[in-house]
C-alpha cells in the first residue's frame, strides 16, 4: 500500500546534497513522518471534540506551518516541551524532538516533493499503521546494515523475540531499557503482550500505552526513531526519555524507581568518563559494563532480564569483569546463557551472549545454548526466527542436547568466576565464508564507498 511512497521519498533524498548515508535517510523520513502522524491525530482529536460537543483549538501544524520548516516550524514545535504538562506527554515528545533534530533537506523543491510523497502515507486504520511499521523497521534495519554507527541501532528483531519469549513479560509487568535505541525490544514486548491475550480489556490498553514500556537513550537520531518507531507500533506517547542513563548514580536509585523486566543491549566497546565512572561500585571505562550494574539495580527482587553483551565478558581477568562476575552470580540467578555466532551483528565484528538472570537468589545452576544456524551469517543471509526456534523450546526445560548443556556453580573457579563457553558435547565448528559469500560483501562495500565519494565530489 505505502511501500511506493517510501521508495519515492528515499529517491528524492538521495538527490539532496544535505543527505548522504543511510542515517540521514532515516533521520529526515522520521521528522517528516511524525509531522503528518501529529496531523492525522489533530483530526482525530477534532473530531472527538465534535461528537462530545466541545470546541476543540487545532494546534498550527500542516501547510501554513510547513511553509516555514527553517525559520518558523521547528522552533514553533521545539516550545511544545515548555508548555507540556510532563515528560510522558505527546506534547512533550514534540518539544523533545524537534529541539534535536535537524532538517538536512536544503532544497525547497525536494521538500516539497518529499512532502507530497508523505501525504500519500496514512495513519488512520490499524492496518495501516501495521504496513507503516514493516516499512520503518526496513529501513532503520538498512541503516544498521550500513555499518559503522549505524549499527548502533539495530539489534536483530528474530534476537529479540527469542529474548522477549525466554524472560516472558506479563501484561501489568513494567519493561525497562536503559539503552534502548531504536526501541526494538520495547516494540516487540508490546507485540508479543498483545498476541498473548486475545480480547484485550480497556483497563489492559490502557496499562500497555501508559504503564508498560519504559526507555532512555542518549543520541539524539536514535531517540527521535525510537520515538517514531513505538507510535507506529501504536504507543501513542512513548515513555522515552533523552538522557545519558549511566550518568545516574546507583546509590540515588529507590524501590518506586525499579522495574519487574529489564530487556537491553546495550553499546559495547564504548568507554565512559571518569566522572560517569565515580556513579559505580564497580569502576570500568567499558560501557556494557556500566550498564549491566545498572540494569542489576533498577530490577526489583524477583524482576527479570535479558541483555546481550560481548563474549569475553565470560572470561576476561581484569577486576572489573571479575567483580562484575561475583556481582552477577551472586545477587542474580544466572540460569541461561546464549552463545550467539559470529555474524549475529552486522559490522559490529564481535561475537556476543545473551544472559537471562532473575533477580535476588543467587546463581546455582546455568544453562548454556550454542546457536549454530549451520550457515555463515551476513548482511544478505541474516540470523531468522527459524534459527531460534530450538533455543526457545529447549530453554523453557533446560534441557541438554548437542548444543546445550548445565553448569553447576559448584564447579566454577571462584577466585576467577570464569564462565567460558565450552561445549561438553562437541568442539565448536568455525564457520567459513565461501569465497562467493567475501566477493559479494567487498563489491557491496566498494558501491557503498563509490557513493559517499560521489556525493562528497557533489558538495566540492
Amino acid at each position: 500500500m505505502f511501500e511506493q511512497a517510501f521508495r519515492n521519498i528515499d529517491d528524492v533524498l538521495r538527490k539532496e546534497a544535505g543527505c548522504t548515508t543511510e542515517l540521514d535517510y532515516t533521520e529526515q523520513t522520521s521528522w517528516l513522518l511524525f509531522l503528518k502522524y501529529l496531523d492525522g491525530l489533530e483530526q482525530d482529536k477534532a473530531t472527538e471534540a465534535k461528537l462530545v460537543g466541545k470546541k476543540y483549538q487545532k494546534a498550527q501544524t500542516g501547510d501554513d506551518l510547513r511553509d516555514f520548516v527553517i525559520l518558523k516550524l521547528f522552533p514553533y514545535l521545539h516550545g511544545f516541551k515548555q508548555k507540556a504538562s510532563g515528560p510522558n506527554t505527546i506534547e512533550y515528545k514534540i518539544g523533545e524532538i524537534f529541539g534535536e533534530i535537524k532538517n538536512k533537506i536544503q532544497s525547497g523543491y525536494n521538500l516539497r516533493e518529499i512532502i507530497d510523497h508523505i501525504d500519500e502515507l496514512r495513519f488512520r486504520s490499524q492496518a495501516e499503521k501495521h504496513e507503516l511499521s514493516h516499512l520503518y523497521e526496513a529501513k532503520i534495519r538498512n541503516m544498521g546494515n550500513a555499518g559503522r554507527n549505524g549499527g548502533e541501532y539495530y539489534t536483530p528483531r528474530p534476537l529479540i523475540r527469542a529474548m522477549v519469549q525466554v524472560v516472558k513479560p506479563k501484561i501489568g509487568q513494567r519493561i525497562y531499557d536503559g539503552a534502548c535505541g531504536s526501541a526494538g525490544f520495547l516494540c516487540e514486548s508490546f507485540d508479543y503482550l498483545k498476541s498473548k491475550k486475545r480480547n484485550l480489556t480497556t483497563k489492559d490498553l490502557t496499562t500497555l500505552q501508559s504503564r508498560t514500556f519504559y526507555g532512555k537513550e542518549k543520541k539524539s537520531l536514535a531517540y527521535v526513531i525510537a520515538i517514531m518507531n513505538m507510535i507506529l507500533h501504536g504507543i501513542e506517547a512513548p515513555n522515552i526519555i533523552h538522557t545519558n542513563t549511566l550518568t545516574e548514580n546507583l546509590a540515588d536509585i529507590q524501590e518506586k524507581d525499579r522495574y519487574e523486566i529489564v530487556l537491553a543491549n546495550p553499546p559495547f566497546g564504548g568507554k565512559e568518563r571518569k566522572e560517569v565512572q565515580q556513579n559505580f561500585p564497580i569502576r570500568t571505562g567499558e560501557t556494557a559494563f556500566l550498564f549491566l550494574q545498572h540494569f542489576i539495580k533498577m530490577l526489583k527482587a524477583g524482576g527479570r532480564g535479558g541483555m546481550v553483551i560481548k563474549n569475553t565478558f565470560l572470561s576476561n581477568t581484569d577486576n572489573a569483569s571479575v567483580s562484575l562476575r561475583k556481582l552477577l552470580l551472586e545477587s542474580c540467578n544466572l540460569h541461561t546463557v546464549l552463545d550467539c555466532p559470529g555474524g549475529t551483528f552486522q559490522g559490529a565484528g564481535v561475537k556476543t551472549v545473551v544472559l537471562f538472570f532473575e533477580k535476588g537468589a543467587p546463581t546455582r545452576k546455568i544453562w548454556f545454548y550454542q546457536l549454530d544456524p549451520g550457515r555463515s551469517l551476513g548482511k544478505t543471509n541474516p540470523l531468522n526466527d527459524r534459527d531460534l526456534s530450538e533455543f526457545v523450546k529447549l530453554q523453557k526445560t533446560f534441557s541438554d542436547s548437542p548444543k546445550s548443556w548445565t553448569v553447576d556453580i559448584k564447579s566454577i573457579d571462584p577466585p576467577s568466576y570464569d564462565l567460558s563457553v565450552k561445549n561438553p558435547n562437541g568442539s565448536e565448528v568455525i564457520a567459513h565464508r565461501s569465497p562467493q559469500e567475501i566477493m559479494d560483501e567487498i563489491a557491496a562495500l566498494d558501491a557503498e564507498s563509490g557513493k559517499v565519494l560521489g556525493n562528497i565530489r557533489v558538495l566540492l
